[in-house]
């Protein structure tokens, strides 16, 4: 499988506790921060549920 590069783009304040934990488990702890993660079914259900803070794109 590839990899996914992952950037927060939107801020998790005021946000419910599950997509603010989501977002720090995938090591997204600050504004525009950008991680490289592996393309599989777990990070691509992480992704689906903070989709509308992050901007996602194919490594």
């Amino acid at each position: 499988m590839g990899k996914i590069k992952v950037t927060l783009v939107k801020s998790t304040i005021g946000r419910g506790p599950k997509q603010m934990a989501t977002a720090q488990t995938l090591g997204l702890t600050k504004l525009n921060k950008t991680v490289i993660k592996e393309d599989n079914e777990a990070i691509r259900g992480m992704v689906k549920t903070i989709g509308h803070l992050v901007k996602v794109e194919e490594v």
